[in-house]
């Protein structure tokens, strides 16, 4: 059993990174370390989402929608 569980760990931990990556929430965590290695203060949430979409606004890629 212990097997089993452990692949389900290792699926579920592969679903998380993904979803995170995906989203844009990893991104966040590294402003957040990188604010904390350099010793400045970090964006609130909201204003690292705000340059973040404004960012995307600039520099279009392809994508569906």
């Amino acid at each position: 059993m212990t097997g089993v569980r452990d692949a389900l760990l290792r699926g579920a931990r592969g679903v998380r990174w993904y979803l995170r990556e995906f989203t844009g929430e990893a991104r966040w965590d590294d402003h957040l370390r990188e604010c904390a290695a350099h010793g400045h203060e970090p964006l609130t949430r909201r204003e690292f989402e705000r340059r973040r979409a404004d960012a995307a606004e600039r520099n279009p890629v392809s994508r569906c929608c």
